[in-house]
């Protein structure tokens, strides 16, 4: 599919991988992380939040079917998405901090606006 990073994992990993870093994102509100991988984990997190917003119970089992996490869930519907209320999108933030110390990788910072 022409859209995703593969970000050099299998399917499962890859899947895995997102659903954790999600999670912390939305339990610490920011996160350290190469710049490939924050961009793929900022279009999840988009969405979550734009389920969150909805709130019913339909998407709460959507969102509970992706976050690891029941008390990040209960965060997110609770907290998280009632403050992006009057917000159209746009609920993180990339911020590029150079090249990783050990492989010259891209680094970025992702957090919640």
């Amino acid at each position: 599919m022409p859209g995703t990073r593969k970000l050099g994992r299998t399917t499962d990993q890859r899947r895995a991988m997102l659903r954790a870093m999600v999670t912390f994102l939305l339990e610490n509100g920011k996160i350290e992380t190469t710049v490939t991988r924050a961009k793929e984990v900022a279009a999840m997190t988009e969405k979550m939040i734009t389920l969150a917003k909805a709130g019913d119970l339909h998407k709460k089992r959507q969102v509970l079917s992706y976050v690891t996490k029941e008390g990040v869930a209960k965060k997110l519907f609770d907290e998280i998405a009632p403050s992006y209320d009057g917000r159209q999108g746009g609920y993180t933030q990339i911020i590029k901090i150079g090249p990783r110390r050990g492989d010259a990788a891209e680094m970025a910072i992702i957090k919640l606006v």
